[in-house]
């Protein structure tokens, strides 16, 4: 599995492109908010001619969903999240005014709701989804085992965790799932956090603070 990191937005996020031999492929946290952020996205997709099958979202706080817009009205595909963390939808645009930002387009419902153990497929590949809510209600991680890798999203960060104190959040739930659900993989297991570098499930036993 072939794997591209865009660092998109003011916040910045990372957006992954998951693709195979096949050149189908997943988008997960579409945030591409600037022009140059979309054209990119589409330059990546359509240079390496990749069909695109799936929209995923970690979770739907403003910033992982500014580009969800753009993917659809290019590419035809609906984003795909939890369900608990439908209600950020209806609140995008009051969060997008907190923030002294302007949403030029509108806000695309969801086309499926993912639930935990779910199998997502792309050509010969496959992701297993993992509920970790505390972050966000719906909050879920995307595992890659046969390629070794979890897409954490704003759960697990190198040598962090992703903050509890926004609306469905919660500390106490967040370090639960975190500690029962993904450092329960194989230490080699490669981390590709929502925000910041890479790690391992390994390093983050010996070296994260708050999962002592």
């Amino acid at each position: 599995m072939k794997i591209k990191k865009f660092e998109f937005n003011m916040f910045p996020v990372n957006c992954y492109v998951l693709s195979d031999e096949t050149n189908e492929c997943v988008i997960i946290d579409a945030g591409c908010y600037y022009e140059q952020d979309k054209q990119a996205l589409k330059a990546y997709i359509d240079s390496n001619g990749l069909q695109v099958k799936h929209l995923l979202n970690t979770h739907l706080h403003l910033d992982h969903i500014f580009g969800n817009s753009f993917v659809y009205k290019t590419y035809g595909v609906k984003p795909e999240a939890h369900q608990e963390d439908e209600f950020w939808l209806t609140n995008a645009v009051s969060q997008a005014m907190m923030f002294g930002l302007k949403l030029s387009d509108p806000i695309i419902e969801l086309g499926k709701y993912l639930v935990d153990g779910e199998i997502i497929r792309f050509g010969n590949a496959f992701l297993k989804t993992i509920h970790v809510p505390g972050h966000s209600p719906g909050g879920l991680a995307f595992y890659a085992e046969k390629d070794g890798c979890l897409f954490s999203g704003d759960s697990l960060f190198h040598g962090s965790i992703g903050r509890a104190d926004l609306a469905g959040g919660n500390f106490d739930t967040l370090k639960e799932a975190i500690c029962s659900r993904l450092l329960t993989l194989p230490d080699k297991t490669i981390v590709y956090p929502g925000h910041g570098d890479t790690t391992t499930i390994g390093d983050e036993k010996l070296i994260n603070p708050f999962l002592r």
